[in-house]
């Protein structure tokens, strides 16, 4: 009988509100069985403290300038996370759910750049490892960088296994709206490095949160209600439009992008105006990376937009993003991952449990046309400090 991987994956995304915790289970790195989700919030001090630092990050330089800060919220970080690991270990110990042996640690991303090969994600594998007495697997962005690659977007390969549970073979594009917003596009061939290329391809939520939280006493725009409620001042819009330089090939941080464009405005406009940037920036963006990889004709005729990450809760945004697309692209076939029976909530939390399975069996997670390394490459540092 083959050996059963379980794992369980931990991620904290650009939004800081917690940590998204889910486990799987796989016999080869290439199919899974999802057994548990939950979502674990930071407490309003330890946010406070991630916002802040990240917030007076602009450059490696401030790295060096606030490592000791850096370094104290590393430990804090860390220690949260083994509470969670905690937690989740008492929960499935009351139930059916199977043990996990092996941890995968995504950590807090504070500062991206492909360009010097630097991507600071806060987490202590080796501390983790020490207080959770299991396997961890952290850092998996450093040997993508070190062969050539951006060190994003990781997910792709994850998609694979999701594309096969919902229409396999079928060409499919995902949309993952996070922070920043990648996608993975699939052809209907049938092997994995001829079939699949993905891009980031320009913000997400970061800028809506960035305006919500700088400018309301919310983290986020609920809905999208308050860019609904709001009017999209074109002048601006178009010119930070014009403005924007779209880049290719290379993994985008959400300093790559700032809201001084919006200035002045009151929040509804600033939001709406924001929304309506976003969607627009995503849509001609997309529209250009299909260009650039052809589809086959059989493909446009099948093709399928599967949406998750938490921007598919934002019902303005969702709204212009359709539309664009439809307009732009010429397909409306739009589905959110959630229609298939997959919780959007969980994707990227079980996407580095499958990618923590995969780094113990020694597989590739990133591939040339997904991050531009040079050859297919594993990644994620291992340890079993116990």
């Amino acid at each position: 009988m083959a050996k059963i991987y379980t794992a369980l994956g931990l991620m904290s995304g650009t939004s800081m509100d917690g940590v998204d915790a889910s486990i799987i289970s796989s016999v080869d790195g290439i199919r899974f069985d999802e057994k548990f989700n939950r979502f674990y919030e930071y407490d309003k001090g330890l946010y406070q403290k991630i916002s802040n630092i990240r917030d007076n990050i602009f450059t490696s330089k401030d790295l060096k300038k606030q490592k000791k800060e850096l370094n104290a919220l590393e430990k804090e970080i860390t220690l949260f996370h083994a509470k969670v690991v905690d937690d989740v270990s008492q929960t499935i110990n009351e139930s059916n759910i199977p043990e996990f042996e092996i941890i995968g640690f995504h950590g807090q991303t504070m500062f991206h750049s492909p360009k010097e090969k630097i991507s600071v994600q806060l987490g202590d594998g080796k501390l983790l490892s020490q207080l959770t007495k299991k396997i961890v697997v952290y850092d998996f962005r450093q040997n993508d960088l070190i062969n050539g690659g951006q060190g994003a977007p990781l997910t792709p390969v994850f998609h694979e296994s999701l594309r096969n549970k919902i229409c396999e073979n079928a060409p499919v594009i995902f949309i993952n709206i996070g922070g920043i917003t990648n996608v993975t596009c699939f052809h209907s061939k049938n092997k994995l490095d001829e079939s699949m290329f993905a891009s980031d391809i320009g913000p997400g939520n970061c800028l809506i949160d960035e305006w919500m939280r700088k400018n309301s006493k919310t983290r986020y725009d609920k809905n999208g209600l308050t860019a609904k409620s709001g009017k999209i001042n074109e002048l601006i819009l178009n010119q930070a439009l014009d403005n924007f330089e779209t880049r290719f090939n290379s993994s985008l941080d959400i300093k790559d992008f700032d809201i001084s464009f919006v200035r002045g405005l009151s929040l509804e406009d600033g939001a709406a105006t924001i929304t309506n940037f976003t969607a627009e920036i995503i849509s001609s963006n997309l529209k250009d990376l299909l260009n650039k990889n052809e589809f086959e004709p059989d493909d446009h005729i099948h093709l399928n937009f599967i949406i998750c990450g938490g921007g598919r809760k934002n019902d303005c945004l969702m709204n212009f993003l359709t539309q664009y697309i439809s307009k732009k692209i010429g397909y409306k076939n739009f589905q959110l991952i959630d229609e298939h029976g997959i919780d959007g909530d969980f994707i990227e939390s079980q996407a580095f449990a499958f990618l923590a399975i995969r780094s113990f069996l020694e597989l590739p997670i990133s591939f040339p046309k997904t991050t531009g390394c040079n050859k297919p490459c594993t990644g994620g540092i291992i340890v079993s400090n116990f």
